[in-house]
């Protein structure tokens, strides 16, 4: 049996180049971003020293539940273990597909079950009161016009820190680079629409005449996401807001607003740009008064005579 060995320790030449290789393939063919890519690295990586492998086609079952046991010893949370053989599972298949492996050591590894937890959301009396703030310092504009456009579109935080001048097009609409490098077109609201207005003309202050990006910190490079975070959280203070606030909660707040006032989950999974309806179908989570309000309002056998 292979034994485990330190994180520190190396890949072996052959199975750092397969690594490589598949993180290209991610990276050209499907578009993944940055940040998906190291953690693909990072997870291949613990499984190959892990296992001592010399090269990737000798991986087996054995050595697949191996890492799951190894994972769990390590006291890692049921989504952490799924996230690792995710990765590992992918991995394979391109192996397979490149003639490095003739059989799927994953097929009938199970995943440790996990509790989907709901996303957290700020009631609509927060967000007002979380935007209704704004300082008299040029940052101000930018910040608001940010946060706007976080909550008024349901962005993701790298969709925002990701847009250029030319993806501000007429007619209130905004052109945004999802997962997997899949564009969608937006509407922008009225309130988001006039907070970007009133940023763009003052961005010039923090821009070089040959930058795009549409954000951009004080040293007028493309504001980064954790600048981004660190304003929201800010202006929460700020703006007396008692919630642990970060980006992806304005867009969770998005979601859940949008769908109780139209009850349109298709929609919702076009704005938010979600390749599968069941992932938005965690927004569902509508508190009880307002589906018992619904149901008055809508049910012929509930309505009051």
């Amino acid at each position: 049996m292979r034994s485990a060995v330190t994180p520190s320790a190396e890949l072996s030449d052959d199975c750092a180049f397969w690594i490589d290789k598949f993180l290209r393939h991610l990276q050209v063919e499907r578009g993944l971003s940055p940040h998906t890519l190291s953690n693909y690295r990072r997870q291949l990586h613990f499984v190959g020293v892990t296992l001592q492998l010399q090269d990737w086609s000798g991986l087996t079952p054995v050595d697949v539940k191996r890492v799951l046991s190894i994972s769990k010893q390590q006291g890692k949370h049921a989504r952490s273990i799924s996230l690792r053989l995710s990765a590992l599972r992918t991995f394979c298949r391109y192996l397979i597909d490149e003639g490095r492996l003739f059989s799927n050591p994953m097929d009938g590894i199970q995943a440790p079950k996990q509790g989907r937890p709901l996303p957290k959301q700020l009631n609509v009396d927060d967000m007002q009161q979380l935007l209704s703030g704004h300082e008299e310092d040029l940052l101000s504009y930018r910040d608001k016009a940010m946060f706007e456009l976080l909550y008024g579109c349901g962005l993701r935080l790298s969709e925002l820190t990701g847009l250029n001048l030319n993806d501000c097009l007429p007619d209130g609409l905004l052109r945004v680079r999802g997962k997997g490098s899949k564009e969608r077109l937006l509407p922008v609201g009225r309130m988001a629409q006039k907070a970007l207005q009133a940023w763009l003309k003052v961005r010039g202050n923090f821009a070089e005449a040959e930058e795009q990006a549409v954000f951009l910190s004080k040293r007028k490079n493309r504001i980064s996401n954790r600048q981004v975070a660190n304003r929201l959280d800010q202006m929460a203070r700020l703006q007396g807001i008692d919630n642990k606030l970060n980006p992806h909660k304005l867009r969770h707040s998005f979601a859940t607003h949008v769908l109780e006032s139209s009850g349109d989950l298709r929609a919702v999974q076009e704005l938010l740009g979600h390749a599968n309806l069941s992932t938005t179908q965690v927004y569902t989570h509508l508190d009880f008064q307002h589906l018992a309000k619904v149901y008055d309002r809508a049910h012929p056998r509930a309505r009051k005579k």
